[in-house]
C-alpha cells in the first residue's frame, strides 16, 4: 500500500506515535509530551501506511530566520526505503524562506543528513536536561 501523508493533528494516536519513537529507536517519548511538542510545532509530517503511523517529523520555526527539524522517526520496517528522506524533503519545502534550517542527528546518522544538503556546524552548542546521558550517547563532545 502507498503512503498517505498528513500534517493535521486531528486523529493522531499519540500512544501509537510514542511507540514509533521507542522502536525507531529515538527514546521514550510520552504520548502527552508528543501531543504538546507537535502541537507547538509550526510544521509536521505524518506518514501513514495501512492505517498505522510509519513515519513522522516536525519543525519548530519562527517564520523567517530559523527553522529546526526535529523528531524525525521512521518505523524499523520502513527504514532504508527512502521514507526518512521523504519526510525531510516535505518538511524542507515547508521551511522555504527561512534563513537557516538546523537539526541535530543521532550520532552515526550524520551522513544521511549530509546527503540531503545539511552541513556540520562548528559553533553549535547545547545544554541537555541529562548532560551525562548526552555525553554517553555521543551528542556532546568532551570540553
Amino acid at each position: 500500500m502507498s503512503i498517505v501523508w498528513a500534517d493535521d493533528l486531528a486523529g493522531i494516536d499519540w500512544d501509537e506515535l510514542s511507540e514509533l519513537y521507542r522502536i525507531a529507536p529515538l527514546g521514550n517519548k510520552a504520548p502527552a509530551d508528543l501531543a504538546l511538542v507537535f502541537g507547538n510545532s509550526m510544521f509536521r509530517a505524518f506518514a501513514n501506511e495501512d492505517g498505522r503511523i510509519v513515519g513522522a517529523g516536525r519543525v519548530l520555526a519562527d517564520g523567517r530566520d530559523c527553522a529546526y527539524l526535529c523528531d524525525i522517526a521512521v518505523h524499523p520496517d520502513r527504514q532504508g526505503r527512502g521514507l526518512g528522506r521523504d519526510i525531510i524533503e516535505r518538511l524542507l519545502v515547508r521551511c522555504r524562506g527561512h534563513r537557516k534550517v538546523i537539526l541535530y542527528a543521532v550520532p552515526g546518522k550524520e551522513g544521511f543528513y549530509e546527503r540531503l544538503g545539511f552541513r556540520r556546524m562548528t559553533t553549535a552548542m547545547a545544554i541537555f536536561e541529562d548532560q551525562a546521558g548526552a555525553y554517553g550517547r555521543g551528542y556532546l563532545t568532551a570540553p
